[in-house]
């Protein structure tokens, strides 16, 4: 690993070569072709970054700025691609296994303010009411606006007990509101269960983590050995996505041939296929998926795959809409880039990004509060109501 240390007043002379260098290094390890340098560009990020050293009120380190610059570059190109810090970097191994500390709050951006995805079930935000969809413009009483995803993210996380306060923005309602919320070590447990009425389970899976698809099928296994399932409705709704591999994983539980989702971009990698296999746990009975608009990523992918397969109905309200994948690359001192790589397609070619799924059902969700597992509400109502209808025509083989 080369270091260059760039002292101010080498200037433009000292900048470019350093660009210049690092792209012909970069050229030689990389089998792309590089386009032509853009010096002109490249000259002009040499003089802003000099008036900055020069003109500043307060003194800015080099590194600084550099690392500024990093992230303005990532964020510039879509709302998902982030420098991360050796401390974000840990942060996001640490979130994929299930176990991290904080509010539970699914979080990307909107219109230069954090907006939320999805509470996660049984966590601070969930129990506090926070709703998809609720922009998120203070923390503590500092404006979101601007702020980057990671650092709005941080901010919110903290020793665990300690409080924070979120300022929160939510159609329908006039006025900005405050809510307070004690930080707690956030353990999520991805699958869960429970028996409608006989003959009719619900499995609520809240984020696809690495276990994912084994919990789905102890779930299972315990709604059968309650007795014959004639219909299940699978709960997606407020689901922010997670693990490609368990969406994947999970799809596969209830198709028994044919593609899944495939993938699309530049890197060679980057074009990926996924089918079924013909180890389906429940291939036959009536199925009901429930999406709305915190349904996200991952979850889009199983309600795109198990439509297009017209596998299932499809019921809810339109989902997000985040079709792409992000690659972690990991860089120097413990630091990592999470980069935008490819986009989801699903089986039918149909791309999820911006657009999301839409569902076969629009039923619209009249809850006050939260999604949490077991609490009666409308959409579930119609889902279970639907299923009887379906069995009758489509009765369960057993």
């Amino acid at each position: 690993m080369k270091h260059w240390l760039i002292h101010p007043s080498l200037g433009l002379l000292a900048l470019f070569c350093m660009f210049n260098v690092s792209m012909v290094i970069a050229d030689a390890e990389e089998s792309y072709d590089s386009p032509t340098i853009p010096v002109e560009e490249i000259r002009l990020f040499a003089e802003v970054f000099d008036r900055i050293k020069s003109a500043y009120v307060e003194p800015v380190t080099d590194k600084q700025l550099l690392e500024d610059a990093i992230r303005g570059m990532l964020s510039g190109l879509d709302p998902h691609s982030a420098y991360l810090d050796a401390k974000a970097f840990e942060s996001l191994q640490i979130h994929t296994t299930g176990r991290f500390g904080g509010l539970g709050i699914e979080v990307g951006l909107q219109d230069g303010f954090v907006r939320v995805i999805a509470p996660i079930d049984d966590t601070p935000a969930q129990r506090a009411g926070i709703r998809a969809g609720d922009l998120i413009t203070k923390i503590d009483d500092e404006s979101t606006q601007g702020m980057s995803l990671n650092d709005a993210v941080e901010r919110m996380r903290g020793r665990i007990g300690s409080k924070v306060t979120i300022t929160l923005v939510r159609d329908g309602v006039e006025k900005p509101f405050d809510v307070t919320l004690e930080r707690a070590s956030i353990s999520v447990t991805s699958v869960r269960h429970r028996l409608l009425e006989t003959g009719y389970g619900m499995i609520r899976i809240s984020q696809f983590q690495n276990n994912t698809a084994e919990q789905l099928r102890n779930s299972i296994q315990k709604l059968q050995d309650m007795g014959e399932l004639k219909g299940i409705v699978l709960d997606l709704r407020n689901n922010p996505g997670g693990v490609l591999q368990s969406a994947v994983q999970v799809s596969d539980a209830f198709i028994s041939e044919g593609l899944i989702v495939y993938t699309e971009g530049r890197l060679p990698n980057s074009e990926l296929r996924f089918n079924a296999t013909t180890e389906t746990l429940l291939p036959d009975i009536p199925m009901v998926v429930l999406i709305n608009a915190g349904s996200a990523s991952a979850s889009e992918i199983v309600a795109g795959a198990l439509q297009d397969h017209r596998r299932a109905v499809i019921m809810g309200t339109d989902s997000f809409g985040k079709g792409s994948v992000q690659t972690i690359l990991p860089v120097s001192s413990g630091r990592g880039v999470k980069l935008t790589t490819a986009r989801y397609f699903t089986p039918d070619g149909r791309s999820i990004q911006a657009d999301g799924i839409r569902p076969d059902v629009t039923v619209e969700d009249d809850r006050q509060a939260d999604e949490s597992l077991g609490q009666p509400d409308n959409q579930l109502y119609e889902a279970l109501n639907l299923l009887k209808a379906l069995s009758i025509v489509q009765p369960s083989r057993g």
